[in-house]
């Protein structure tokens, strides 16, 4: 259980680098933000890539899984950077995806 929650736990830091690195430039392009804004952008979108290379499982299995996590992160930041409070639909929504995500990363590993 203790791998799960760090697994959980790394998926969580990893959709803020990736949230915050395309958050970044969508200010500069329709928020009128500040150019200097695209470094820390960019440096956030490298360390998201770092981040999930930092997993053990396949790719396709890490981006699988992400993927739940990503969207209730997603909302987070809906409610709480853009002060938009998330539907029931949205929080259905995202415990669906994480659902998914439960699954693929508490699979028993038949290769023992």
């Amino acid at each position: 259980m203790l791998d799960f929650l760090r697994t959980a736990a790394l998926f969580a830091i990893t959709a803020v680098a990736e949230i915050l690195g395309c958050y970044l430039p969508w200010r500069v392009l329709r928020a009128d933000g500040a150019p200097w804004l695209l470094l820390p952008g960019a440096l956030s979108l490298a360390a998201f890539a770092w981040l999930l290379s930092l997993h053990p499982s396949a790719a396709g299995r890490t981006y699988a899984a992400y993927g739940g996590v990503y969207i209730g992160v997603a909302l987070l930041w809906l409610w709480r950077i853009d002060r938009i409070r998330p539907t029931a639909w949205d929080v259905a929504g995202a415990l669906i995806a994480l659902s998914g995500m439960a699954v693929i990363v508490l699979q028993p590993n038949l290769s023992k």
